[in-house]
């Protein structure tokens, strides 16, 4: 019987192509240097959450099946007296991926979800935080295949954030890049 265990595409590529690349082009001594992608946390607001609670659990079942992971509610850490919005109400849901599921989730938003948007021209390369962090944007939940388009009543976005190890900007930038971020501008070197 075999016992190999088994390796995300996205996982074997890190570890064979993006990891020599990037020693080579920032002159790291060591594999442990390099840049590696930590967490991939996904994050969704639910508008109308305070006056309808089954929007929060539509949020948390899309965001699960986009995923493979179950998600959670998000609550609301104050009382705001304009929105009828009190501390502890349901307002969105979140998930936070790692390891294997973090690696399928960023191979199929590349090579999947991201192709679908219309009039893609390459996700924005300005959206770091400067600690070598990456927030992205998407404005339909539908540019995911696992979800069926005559399901959804409403069409709503989420943030995807990609936290790295990376100290810098453009150390994180080119991690994301080797892993096959389709950006916007490609930097010249």
């Amino acid at each position: 019987m075999s016992t190999a265990k088994y390796t995300p595409r996205l996982a074997g590529k890190y570890q064979q192509e993006v990891v020599p690349a990037l020693m080579k082009r920032f002159g790291y001594t060591s594999v442990m240097q390099v840049p590696r992608l930590e967490k991939i946390c996904i994050n969704r607001g639910v508008n109308g959450a305070v006056n309808d609670k089954k929007l929060v659990d539509i949020a948390v079942e899309e965001l699960t099946t986009i995923t493979g992971q179950r998600a959670v509610p998000t609550a609301s850490k104050k009382d705001i007296s304009n929105f009828k919005l009190r501390k502890g109400m349901p307002i969105g849901a979140r998930v936070t991926l790692r390891g294997t599921n973090m690696y399928e989730f960023l191979d199929r938003l590349i090579s999947a979800a991201l192709p679908r948007v219309r009039d893609f021209k390459g996700v924005n390369d300005k959206s770091f935080d400067g600690r070598g962090n990456y927030t992205m944007g998407v404005t339909e939940q539908i540019i995911f295949p696992e979800i069926d388009i005559d399901k959804v009543n409403k069409i709503t976005g989420l943030d995807i954030t990609f936290v790295t190890s990376a100290g810098t900007n453009e150390e994180a930038y080119e991690l994301l890049k080797e892993m096959g971020m389709p950006f916007k501008n490609v930097k010249k070197n």
